[in-house]
Order: structure tokens, then sequence, then C-alpha cells
């Protein structure tokens, strides 16, 4: 027996996690207690995932306790022992403003439970894979000081730039910034999942994701951006773009892309490795730009407000170089672009909502 622990299970990434562990034959144990619900409402509500992931999966157990309850996690490790083959963490409190509300329970979120995983993993599995789902905020707000430049849709990193064309590598410096309090914690967990690789010799991988989307994300106002938008501009409701006018762009990757990258670290991992792991320069778009696709795709039009106060810490122009993880595993490559990912987000959103388009 091989076991898969995943944590945030119910989420978009830990959902994508159980369905493609389990369809290689592990038994996957699922972490997750709806938190999600706690931090953003009944919009960021993962329930319907779980129950979907226990009905349909038969290897598939699911576990509602808090990762911040240091004794419940080593008994569930301990429960399983070497069996376990890898633990990928991916429950998180993700978003910046949230984070500044309650600082204590961010950190204890994003980076106590996280040590108490990696000690977890340690005494009770120490071969296993441990894969942290990390964040492009750990460089805080270092990108914003590039050379950018204002096109009609989007703002672009000056073409004589190194960063220009293929987009901002793990070379940028994570310290002397303005993280938010979000991106401190999670600075302190990627970190640690570092230490745990380099000083004890545990296979640690960390994945600092720019924005992670798919079908399954339970999109809200405070984190979820193409899911929340896509919900916005389907249902009628309003929406507000915080700052940059509306020109900002990230780079999106589909939660099947990632997961799919997981499982090739897993296959040979690189102890202490650190990635930056995105859309890249395959697949991104500004507000704007996606607000357009989404309109292409739907027919429907979005009720939006541009707002001139931009949220702390967060990145004007932001596009992964991925080609660190591509040269250590030259057979992942992506399956899904910009609109393909807008396509099923659209598709999935309308089925959830009853929307006929």
């Amino acid at each position: 027996m091989s076991v898969a622990i995943v944590t945030g299970s119910s989420g978009l990434i830990g959902s994508e996690t159980v369905r493609a562990f389990h369809a290689k034959g592990f038994d996957v144990v699922g972490i997750d207690n709806n938190m999600r619900a706690y931090f953003f409402g009944a919009d960021g509500s993962t329930d319907w995932a779980a129950k979907e992931l226990t009905k349909s999966l038969p290897k598939y157990t699911h576990v509602s306790i808090d990762i911040r309850d240091q004794e419940s996690v080593n008994n569930l490790f301990a429960k399983y022992g070497k069996s376990t083959a890898i633990v990928v963490h991916c429950a998180a409190q993700p978003s910046h403003d949230w984070a500044a509300k309650e600082p204590v329970t961010d950190f204890g979120v994003n980076a106590l439970a996280t040590l108490y995983l990696l000690e977890a993993t340690r005494h009770h599995c120490p071969d296993a894979t441990f894969i942290f789902t990390s964040t492009n905020k750990v460089y805080g707000d270092t990108p914003n000081f590039l050379p950018l430049v204002e096109t009609p849709t989007r703002w672009e990193c000056d073409a004589s730039h190194k960063y220009a064309k293929h987009g901002i590598d793990e070379s940028m410096t994570i310290d002397q910034s303005k993280h938010s309090v979000f991106g401190a914690s999670k600075v302190a967990a990627d970190v640690m999942a570092q230490e745990y690789g380099r000083y004890f010799g545990m296979k640690t991988g960390i994945f600092r994701g720019g924005c992670l989307t798919g079908p399954a994300h339970s999109g809200a106002e405070l984190h979820g951006f193409l899911a929340y938008l896509v919900k916005c501009q389907l249902t009628g409701r309003p929406y507000t773009i915080f700052g940059y006018k509306g020109k900002q762009v990230r780079d999106n990757i589909h939660s099947f892309d990632l997961v799919n990258a997981f499982w090739h670290f897993h296959q040979n991992p690189k102890p202490g490795a650190v990635y930056n792991m995105g859309g890249s320069r395959h697949s991104n778009c500004s507000m704007i730009e996606a607000i357009n696709m989404v309109k292409e795709i739907s027919g429907r039009e979005l009720t939006y407000t541009l707002s001139d106060q931009a949220r702390a810490g967060d990145h004007i122009w932001w596009i992964s170089d991925v080609r660190k993880f591509q040269k250590d595993y030259p057979g992942w490559e992506y399956r899904y672009d910009m609109k393909e990912i807008l396509k099923e987000i659209v598709h999935a959103t309308a089925e959830r909502e009853k929307i006929r388009l």
C-alpha cells in the first residue's frame, strides 16, 4: 500500500492532486476542515468538493482535522507511517487582505502548520516526498520595481530587461520588500521547507506558484482571481478591480499542469529544490484582457468598478520563468493555455450556477 497525504484536499490544487494520485493507484488521505468557508464565507466553501471526492473515489479517505493541531497531525501520520510515499501540502490561508485582519491565524495556518507537517513527515515517513505549494508573494513587492511599460491593455516588462522574454526566475531576492502579512507567513514556511531538505535531507520540493486556477476553484472576492471574475461576469454580480487600471498581469497555470509537475518531481526528487511555477509566457493575461476573453466565450458583460487603491504588496506584473523546472524535468509540458483555462472555468461555473450560455 502506497499512501499519498494531501492537505487542503477539497481545494483547487488539493482536489486535483487527490484525483491524480488516486488514478495512479495510491490510497489517498485528504486533510481538510473547510476553513476556507471561515476565510471567505459561502463563496469559498469547499464542502461540495469534499462530498464529490468521497463519493467518487473508492480509495480516498477524508479527514476533517485542523492542521494547526499538532497532536492530531502527528497521530494521523503515525497511523500511516512509512506507507506514506508522498505528502502534498496545499492547505493555506491565501489572501493578502484576510491575513491583515487576523495575522495570528494566518501565521498559524501558513507557517506553524507547515512546520508540524514537516516534523510529522520526518518522524513517521522520512523517505516520503514532501511538496509545498508556496507562492510568488514570497518575493514581496520587488517585482513592482522592474522597469514596466504601460500598453493599452496591460503592463509589460521593458524589453531590454533580463526578465522580459521568459519572466521572473528564482534568483530574485525575497528580502527587503513589502510582502503583506500573508506573504511573510508563506516566506517562513517556504524557507522551513527548504531547510528540511537541505539540513535533514528530506525530499522537499517548493513550488512558488503564480495564479493557480481551474474549474474546481471556489473563487471568492479575496482569493481566486479568475474563478471569482467569471462567477461575477456570468451572474451579473458587480466586481471591483483594485489598482493599476486593471492592467496588472498574472500568469495562470491550470491545476492539472501544476499537479503534473508534482508527479514529475516525485519521480526524481531534488531535496530543497525551489521552482517558480506558473503559466509563464505560455499562459498569462491582464485583468482587462481576462474580462474581454470571458465576454468572447460567454457573451456576458462584466459590471466592474476601477479602484485607485491597490492591495498591499500586490504585483503589477508577474510572469514566472519556469525554465529551471523544465531543465530538471524535461518530460513535463503544459496541456492548457489561457483560452482553454477560461473556457473550462466558464462552463464549470455555468453548470454550478445553473446558467444557460
